[in-house]
């Protein structure tokens, strides 16, 4: 069995009741079960959630709701624990899992058939977890505060773009990962690690507002 796992927190900072927030003509959350639903590699799909106005919402669009304990909604509460609390839940209910695909709701710029492939590619190459990514030719990233640090090149050694090697860039969107490596890691990734590629319009995610608005015209000049 497959589970699609999307955590959806209640209390939001960026951008308030932002999992249920107007994208494209319905709620934020919606896309990501839709999606999930219409794949044909899962055979189950739930939101965990604290709250129940996400869950009901939820509910409606076709996921089964798992309500999670408060001190696993804080601000210090990672996915994985959201994961881990859906997982131990769907196994009592549902039997065994053999993989869970962990969805953000606030990447909602993809389609099934990432899923699909996804699986595929999880299954025909033996891997425990996989992220999606995005090839990147270059990635320039500097540290803040009061003295700034390059971290991922060397400044005084520039490269010419050709030179970099192949680079990936986790995107978020989701994962595909053994129920073990999660309760052995208590982390999305371990054991034999894969990347599956997305082109990169596929990899941007809901900030706020301002990255709100630009997901919509990704998703209407692509995908609507």
């Amino acid at each position: 069995m497959i589970a699609a796992i999307i955590p959806a927190r209640g209390n939001s900072k960026g951008i308030p009741r932002k999992n249920l927030i107007d994208f494209c003509g319905r709620p934020l959350l919606a896309w990501s079960i839709e999606q999930a639903l219409q794949s044909e590699s899962v055979d189950h799909v739930f939101v965990s959630s604290d709250s129940e106005e996400i869950l009901s919402v939820a509910e409606t669009y076709g996921a089964k709701p798992i309500l999670r304990p408060p001190e696993l909604a804080s601000d210090t509460a990672t996915s994985e624990s959201a994961w881990l609390h859906a997982v131990d839940t769907i196994e009592e209910g549902f039997g065994k899992m053999e993989y869970v695909i962990g969805m953000q709701p606030t990447s909602p710029v993809r389609e099934s058939a990432d899923l699909d492939k996804a699986v595929i590619f999880t299954r025909e190459n033996g891997y425990d977890s996989v992220f999606s990514g995005s090839e990147i030719a270059d990635f320039c990233i500097w540290t803040g505060g009061s003295e700034l640090k390059s971290l991922t090149y060397d400044y005084l050694n520039r490269k010419r773009r050709q030179e970099f090697g192949v680079q990936y860039l986790e995107n978020g969107s989701f994962y595909v990962f053994r129920p073990q490596v999660l309760r052995e890691k208590n982390n999305r990734l371990g054991g034999k690690i894969g990347v599956f590629t997305m082109p990169i319009w596929k990899s941007f995610e809901v900030d706020d507002l301002e990255g709100l608005e630009f997901l919509k015209v990704i998703m209407k000049g692509y995908l609507l």
